[in-house]
């Protein structure tokens, strides 16, 4: 029969949306747990040197080697350094090198406690988990190039700000003179000038290069399968998005690119270093992993344009490196100021990006006029709900007239229970008399899918959501916090540290308000549904509210804020049809009990 058709269809689709997730808690997660534990344990080692790879058919990026492990205060005090203050960047740049290797996001925190660290973004070679960033020139049988162990004189300045440049030099004694101009502005962005002198007697042909390097990647980067992090561009004419796992896969090839107007780089969730050649330079890009002894380092390079640098000659280049948070105003900003495309790309909008972009805008426009995102979210709901209700008043009308004529289908059934075509035949007239369409119920719900996903992945990736607070909550991007185990932290608590059961106390079973209130409002939305024909059908229905209140607790709190109040609205829509209509409803059932009408009427 066509309604029973109808919830088949429902109940495929809320089973195979159940059996991915439930494989993604007990087959994915705990691999990338093992993945994450196999990660640490190579940290641990005492890595070895790496070869020098080069790109192919092309001058060669100097070598990557790996220094032995030693603290972050050792490794930057194994040069001297200039420092970097800016109103949200902290760190240094090394002489050695004229590395940008020492780099904290002093506008963010590690955690929701404002007495945190700043979050940290680069990091010196030797210290644990590395990052940092090169720029230089390569040359075929140039001598006394400047290499990572190069010591650079400071020339001008005391300390990188806005407004105030430092130069470094350095000069190789075979005719070459090297400046590095370095400039940063007030968020994120570092422009440098390098310039080359020839000296010497004969002409020389060097081509300007950059780097971006990640030795090792902590346990905790890299595995989501929400949020891309790794390898990073725009070349070629595409966004190019290559993770660690891929990267790192046995026989893997380096990723080459040939490109103008382009930008690479490394990527984390939220942070980002992508190196911003000059728009109009033609550059050949690399993406590699130079794996040895079982060390990853992770590296995006380019190398541009040779140039010939005739005797008592000089030549300039101008390249730029974004290091920072990707906020998406400031990436877009950058973008036009710079000439690069798609730099606001960097954040992973997903394959819904043509909803998830103007998503977040919306939800972005509404905060700057109120000045909360949780409030901003229970107005997009209401928004999302106001475009979908026609759609949605249709469904629920269905859903009222289907219940109405619910005792009426049960009579033809046992009236033609041995005649499955007649009963069918008349179930169909009936349909038609009362002007009920039983699949006007699938369609809002197919529509919101996209919507759902979207705005998950809004939460998911934007930075913006990164720590905001709403009603008590620290961070709409990260999971209630609280817990039925502990009441809600009245208790002392942590369920997390109790032998054997913590670990399923604090993931499955980690049932917090949000989700106990997503379970309330999604039994409500069941209930005023029609039953369905089968009983083995009605006790499905009834146990997915169970369900997906289990499935939704791990999920972010801006998200259940969302469904919940999502919830709400339908609940109160479906409240005034099935009263305009005078079906029997759970919520005049209850406030029949509360206010003792049903045992009066009984």
């Amino acid at each position: 029969m066509q309604d029973q058709s109808n919830r088949n269809t429902i109940i495929f689709l809320v089973c195979a949306a159940l059996m991915f997730l439930l494989y993604n808690q007990f087959v994915l997660e705990p691999a990338a747990k093992r993945r994450q534990a196999e990660v640490a344990a190579q940290a641990a080692s005492h890595p070895a040197p790496v070869a020098a790879v080069g790109p192919t058919g092309t001058l060669a990026v100097p070598g990557v080697r790996v220094a032995p492990a030693v603290t972050r205060a050792a490794a930057l005090a194994a040069s001297p350094r200039v420092p970097v203050t800016t109103p949200a960047l902290q760190g240094s740049i090394s002489l050695r090198g004229a590395r940008l290797d020492d780099l904290f996001l002093t506008q963010y925190r590690q955690t929701t406690n404002k007495a945190s660290p700043p979050v940290e973004l680069l990091r010196p070679e030797g210290a644990p988990f590395a990052w940092f960033v090169d720029y230089g020139w390569v040359g075929q049988n140039v001598p006394g190039l400047p290499t990572p162990a190069t010591l650079w004189t400071l020339a001008e300045g005391s300390t990188l700000a806005p407004g105030r440049p430092v130069t470094l030099t350095y000069a190789n004694g075979q005719g070459l003179t090297f400046t590095r101009k370095v400039e940063v502005d007030d968020h994120y962005l570092f422009t440098l000038t390098d310039t080359v002198a020839n000296t010497g007697a004969a002409a020389v042909t060097l081509a300007p290069y950059g780097s971006v390097q990640r030795q090792g990647v902590p346990h905790d980067v890299g595995q989501s399968g929400i949020v891309h992090e790794g390898a990073t561009g725009y070349l070629d004419g595409r966004v190019r998005r290559f993770k660690y796992k891929d990267l790192s896969k046995k026989g893997a090839a380096p990723q080459a690119f040939n490109s103008t107007a382009a930008w690479t780089g490394i990527t984390d969730k939220y942070w980002l270093a992508a190196l911003i050649p000059d728009p109009a330079e033609p550059i050949h890009a690399i993406y590699r992993d130079a794996k040895d002894s079982g060390v990853d380092v992770y590296e995006a390079n380019y190398t541009g344009a040779g140039r010939m640098i005739a005797p008592g000659a000089q030549v300039s280049v101008t390249q730029h490196l974004f290091a920072g948070a990707k906020t998406v105003p400031l990436l877009t900003a950058y973008q036009t100021k710079l000439g690069v495309a798609h730099l606001d790309d960097a954040v992973d909008w997903g394959m819904f990006w043509f909803l998830t972009r103007p998503m977040f805008a919306f939800l972005d426009f509404i905060f700057r006029h109120v000045g909360s995102f949780g409030i901003a979210i229970l107005l997009l709901t209401i928004c999302v709900r106001v475009a979908f209700f026609p759609i949605a008043n249709k469904q629920y009308e269905s859903m009222t007239k289907m219940k109405k004529v619910q005792p009426l289908m049960e009579e033809v059934k046992k009236r033609f229970k041995d005649d499955p075509a007649k009963q069918q035949q008349e179930i169909m007239a009936l349909y038609q008399r009362e002007k009920v369409n039983p699949l006007a119920g699938c369609l809002p719900i197919l529509l919101q899918i996209p919507v759902f996903y979207s705005l998950y992945k809004v939460l998911t990736v934007t930075i913006e959501m990164r720590h905001a607070p709403f009603l008590g909550f620290d961070d709409l991007s990260a999971r209630d916090p609280t817990t039925i185990w502990n009441l809600f932290g009245l208790i002392p608590w942590n369920p997390a540290g109790l032998p054997l059961a913590g670990t399923i106390l604090d993931t499955t079973l980690h049932l917090g308000i949000l989700p106990l209130a997503y379970g309330v409002t999604m039994w409500l939305t069941t209930s005023m549904s029609p039953p369905a024909p089968d009983p083995a059908q009605q006790r499905i229905f009834q146990l997915m509210p169970l369900f997906f209140m289990f499935i939704m607790a791990p999920f972010a709190v801006g998200l259940l804020i969302y469904w919940t109040w999502s919830n709400v609205l339908t609940t109160l829509q479906q409240y005034v049809m099935m009263r305009r209509f005078g079906v029997d409803n759970p919520i005049d059932r209850i406030i029949a009990r509360l206010t003792g009408k049903a045992k009066a009427s009984g």
